[in-house]
């Protein structure tokens, strides 16, 4: 059997709460410093991420998707 990661999803409550139906780590994220927290608290076991467009905007000037050696992380539309 082989170990599957996770995929992670943060941003506001409305947008994000769905997908822990699907098996997602949900990290509810209200505002731009929650966002940032919630992207400093992911582990290693998480795969992929996924951010609302206000959380992607919160962590352009911090550690980015783009960061080396961190998860890959997509933007959901609008």
């Amino acid at each position: 059997m082989t170990a599957m990661g996770v995929v992670a999803v943060i941003g506001e409550s409305v947008r994000v709460a769905v997908y822990a139906t699907a098996g997602a780590l949900v990290l509810p994220a209200e505002d731009a410093e929650a966002a940032r927290e919630a992207w400093r608290t992911l582990g290693p076991e998480v795969a992929v991420v996924i951010l609302t467009p206000a959380a992607a905007r919160s962590l352009a000037a911090e550690e980015t998707p783009e960061t080396p050696g961190g998860p890959p992380a997509v933007v959901m539309p609008q």
